[in-house]
């Protein structure tokens, strides 16, 4: 079975998903299937979890604006790992809340605020501009030459609440899912190496996996998709 279904998807991912890469590899599975089968071999099955309420401020407006459209709001957030030799390191990711594309894992050995603008000025010129940016309170965003960059070219920042990390949720389940399927399974030993590693996860994820939230079908089908790194 080819790499679609090498990335630790299996107990992680839902079995409509496991379902639907076999379809694509030619298997004839339905999702009932993969779930008889994932019990007989004694696999754990993913828990539903409760859909958290709306939160709301006390004059009863709602906190988290929902995207609406392509480039309405794209979402930022840090993931930190460590290489092999114990080094440290962050990751920047970008992701577009209406397409669910993952528009960039950007890894550096450290990122301040002008590390924010390096990675997030060609992401504009490629795809455009997006109306908001959704971020936590970190110095790395709330840096005033990094706010001041986004106030010139007309992008409004959107604030979560301190501790609230639910309220940039698109992003943290993103962040969850490169956690588990490859920074948890992998041994980087540079930076280098961690880099193309996940930008090659990233091209599987925008243009094969299947997202629920899309009927089932990748932020960006490779049929769609500019052929080119």
């Amino acid at each position: 079975m080819s790499e679609t279904l090498n990335s630790n998807a299996g107990p992680i991912g839902s079995q409509v998903k496991i379902a639907r890469l076999l379809s694509l590899e030619g298997w004839r599975v339905n999702h009932k299937k993969v779930e008889r089968i994932w019990r007989e071999e004694g696999l754990q099955l993913p828990q539903r979890h409760k859909k958290r309420k709306r939160l709301y401020h006390k004059d009863s407006s709602v906190i988290r604006l929902r995207p609406q459209y392509q480039n309405h709001i794209w979402s930022v957030d840090f993931v930190h790992d460590k290489l092999s030799s114990g080094r440290p390191y962050k990751m920047l990711t970008v992701l577009d809340e209406y397409t669910r594309e993952a528009l960039c894992v950007h890894v550096r050995a450290r990122m301040g605020s002008a590390d924010v603008l390096e990675a997030l000025y060609p992401l504009l010129l490629r795809h455009g501009k997006p109306d908001h940016i959704r971020s936590d309170n970190g110095p790395e965003f709330i840096a005033e030459g990094l706010q001041d960059w986004l106030t010139k070219v007309g992008i409004k920042p959107l604030r979560i609440y301190p501790g609230s990390p639910w309220e940039n949720g698109y992003n943290e389940r993103f962040n969850g899912t490169l956690r588990r399927e490859i920074l948890n399974a992998e041994w980087f030993t540079s930076l280098d190496q961690a880099q193309t590693v996940i930008n090659t996860w990233l091209r599987q994820y925008n243009r094969i996996r299947p997202h629920q939230a899309l009927s089932m079908r990748p932020p960006v089908p490779e049929t769609l998709t500019p052929t080119g790194p």
